[in-house]
């Protein structure tokens, strides 16, 4: 179970609102001052995000919990995101390559670049049913899994 963090900010039936900070590993690491990722955080600052996590227990606003996630559900759906849209595209984009080297059409990167999109779309619209289909399914929803002791690091809160 991955787990973070979070600040109740609203109270649902069976749900609350949660409300955590992006972090970054940077200020452990040695490498700080010469490293892309830290640069990349500074720039992006430490956005807050706000999600709807499943609640078993009774919570108020201002609370502080630990929230968390199954790893399994994490890695499929990156996988779905990530993965099938991808090599859906490049399905396609062969489809086309070996089309235009039999002769099926004349231009092969135009061939390869239609079909290459005409994959992303059928993988952006397989993930739409996907994502349709998990949408409340618990295995993919992130809970409160108690109540945290402690305040995150560097914050009172998540002021």
């Amino acid at each position: 179970m991955l787990e973070e963090t979070a600040q109740v900010v609203s109270v649902e039936e069976g749900h609350v609102w949660v409300e955590t900070r992006r972090r970054s590993t940077c200020s452990s690491c040695s490498v700080e001052a010469g490293c892309g990722v830290a640069a990349l955080s500074k720039a992006l600052g430490k956005r807050r995000n706000v999600l709807r996590v499943i609640a078993r227990m009774p919570l108020n606003v201002g609370d502080l919990v630990v929230i968390g996630i199954r790893e399994q559900a994490l890695v499929k759906g990156s996988l779905a995101v990530y993965a099938v849209p991808l090599l859906l595209l490049m399905v396609g984009a062969l489809l086309g390559e070996l089309g235009a080297r039999q002769l099926l059409w004349d231009n092969a990167e135009t061939a390869s670049a239609l079909l290459g999109i005409a994959g992303l779309a059928a993988g952006l619209a397989w993930l739409k049913k996907f994502t349709w289909r998990i949408r409340k399914d618990e295995n993919y929803q992130p809970v409160v899994l108690r109540r945290a002791t402690i305040p995150p690091s560097g914050a009172a809160g998540l002021e």
